[in-house]
């Protein structure tokens, strides 16, 4: 695997190494030994897919408070995603950061995001499905919002216009409104 450090601190995109051969390719998504050698600690404890019927299509953002911070490695398994991150720790050099990321099923790379990141995405073409693994279990009480479009972060979406968003996400107050946990 090749990780990439990003604009935020703790966050790296990585790139899978293919064993190509006439029948495709051998990569590995996903190696213990090769994410400690990066300072990266993760320990995934469970694995979530979503799938979305809607080109423009957003989910998030959404993070967990400790002690049930989680952080996630996220993968598009089918279509095309603008992945995004928020930088959420006060004590971050890149706190109120943002970085977004395009992950598709064609480049097969992965966003590796720390605990205490918000995360969202947004769906760039019809029936596209993600894959991520997370660090904690889902806890509701613990988890926390904001919403897409803050004006705190001036997220660059791809398309703002026609979008499909659940209500739930539509209703998460602004960062800057609210006491935000970390």
């Amino acid at each position: 695997m090749i990780f990439k450090e990003t604009k935020i601190d703790g966050a790296f995109v990585i790139e899978i190494e293919k064993l190509t051969d006439k029948r495709g390719f051998f990569a590995r998504g996903y190696c213990e030994k090769e994410f400690k050698e990066q300072g990266i600690l993760f320990e995934a404890v469970q694995a979530n897919i979503g799938y979305n019927k809607f080109k423009h299509t957003i989910r998030g953002l959404h993070y967990q408070v400790k002690p049930h911070a989680e952080a996630k490695l996220v993968r598009c398994v089918k279509g095309e995603v603008w992945d995004v991150i928020v930088d959420v720790r006060p004590e971050s050099p890149t706190y109120k950061q943002w970085l977004g990321v395009e992950l598709t099923e064609n480049n097969h790379t992965m966003l590796f995001i720390p605990e205490g990141c918000a995360h969202g995405y947004q769906t760039l073409v019809d029936n596209t499905e993600i894959y991520y693994m997370v660090s904690a279990f889902y806890a509701p009480e613990a988890e926390q919002g904001i919403r897409w479009d803050d004006q705190a972060f001036n997220i660059e979406w791809r398309e703002t216009e026609q979008i499909f968003i659940s209500d739930k996400d539509q209703k998460w107050e602004n960062y800057n409104s609210s006491p935000q946990k970390v």
